[in-house]
């Protein structure tokens, strides 16, 4: 089993930044791809961003290109999200997720491919 801690949410204005840190202990050798998901109220959960095992492919959100950027750090089983010139709508939970096995590029987006789900961490951008 895997578990994902995530942390660095928090209240921000309008055009502020944060980053967003998901920590994954456990049997962690054996995750491959890790992504960024986000629901906010109402809303249907979204792939905001993954990142493959050795960090060379990543898929965004048409969105959030330019002003997010996802990272990893496998020595510290650590994923980031540094999430800039943040917007009101992307307010939202934001949620660390990990797949168990190789996962093609093409399939990051959707959450069913994804095995481990941290418990989410609140981002809430003032207008």
């Amino acid at each position: 089993q895997v578990q994902l801690v995530e942390s660095g949410g928090g209240l921000v204005q309008a055009g502020g930044s944060l980053r967003l840190s998901c920590a994954a202990s456990g049997r962690s050798n054996s995750i491959y791809a890790m992504g960024w998901f986000r629901q906010a109220p109402g809303k249907e959960r979204e792939c905001v961003a993954a990142i493959s095992w050795s960090g060379r492919t990543t898929y965004y959100l048409d969105s959030v290109k330019g002003r997010f950027t996802i990272s990893r750090d496998n020595a510290k089983n650590t994923v980031y999200l540094q999430m800039n010139a943040l917007k009101p709508e992307d307010t939202a939970d934001y949620y660390c997720a990990a797949s168990r096995s190789y996962l093609r590029a093409a399939y990051y987006y959707s959450g069913s491919q994804y095995d481990y789900w941290g418990q989410g961490t609140q981002v809430t951008v003032s207008s």
